[in-house]
Formats: structure tokens, C-alpha cells, sequence
């Protein structure tokens, strides 16, 4: 069964080394997901999420704007495997030609599904399997992710 997941915000965690690593945080089956992702990543999200406008688009505007001038639509994105402690994700889309919609998926790391999903205001899909192995009690957070 797949849960529909909402962004609950970026997080910091501790890693191995002691440095703070960035953590896009889902929401799903009344449990928390942390995906450690790049500062990078963490940015692209954030200012998706912030949806503060560029003089010149960034990569996941760029790449909707193209998908949507070929004549496609991103549909949804699912999270929906964990391999050796990486998640993994993919994008349903759809291309249309001559009326016909043909589905498309695409691999794709859960960061960048993730900042697509927020530009086009797709659903977040996450697998049981995923949170059985990787969900967290809300109480684990020593973050208040509430709006």
C-alpha cells in the first residue's frame, strides 16, 4: 500500500562524524520519514517550498517548464524502495501526443522527486515496506514541525 506524504520541513541531524547533515522530513501514516539528503538538495527544496521566484530559473523550475512545454505532466512521485540505507524514488509522468496519453517513469533520487513534487503540486507516495523500515515516531523529533 502506498501513503500519501506531505513535507514536514528540513531538518539538521548529527552524523557519523559529528557533522550536522541536512534531512527533508515526510509525513506519512502518522510517521515521520528523514531522508538525509546534500545542503544543496535541502535548498532546492526550501525555496520550493518557500515558492520564492529566481530572475532565472533553477534546475527542477527548468526541467517542469520543459517537461510541460514537450507536452507532458508529472503525475506523482513515489518512495517506495530503501537499498542498503538508500532510498530510492521514482516520477510518474505522462506525455501527451496527438490526444494520447502515454506514462512514462523515471528513476530519480528522492531529493530531486521531492523539489518536482513541490513545484507541481503532485502527491508524495511512500511504500509500506519503506515506512516499516525507515519511519519514525513524531516524538523522536526534538524539532517542531508544525505551521
Amino acid at each position: 500500500m502506498k501513503h500519501r506524504a506531505v513535507v514536514r520541513g528540513i531538518g539538521v541531524g548529527v552524523g557519523e562524524d559529528g557533522s550536522n547533515v541536512p534531512a527533508v522530513v515526510l509525513e506519512a501514516r502518522d510517521e515521520f520519514l528523514p531522508i538525509v539528503i546534500t545542503s544543496d538538495q535541502a535548498q532546492a527544496i526550501q525555496l520550493g517550498l518557500s515558492g520564492e521566484q529566481f530572475e532565472r530559473p533553477l534546475t527542477h523550475d527548468l526541467l517542469v517548464e520543459m517537461v510541460t512545454e514537450f507536452g507532458g505532466a508529472i503525475d506523482s512521485i513515489r518512495i517506495d524502495d530503501l537499498s542498503n540505507g538508500t532510498f530510492l524514488a521514482k516520477v510518474d509522468a505522462e506525455r501527451y501526443h496527438d490526444g494520447e496519453a502515454r506514462s512514462v517513469v523515471f528513476d530519480a533520487r528522492p531529493s530531486d522527486a521531492i523539489a518536482l513534487a513541490i513545484r507541481v503540486d503532485c502527491p508524495i507516495l511512500v511504500s509500506d515496506a519503506v515506512l516499516d523500515a525507515a519511519g519514525q515516531s513524531p516524538e523522536a523529533f526534538d524539532a517542531d514541525f508544525d505551521e
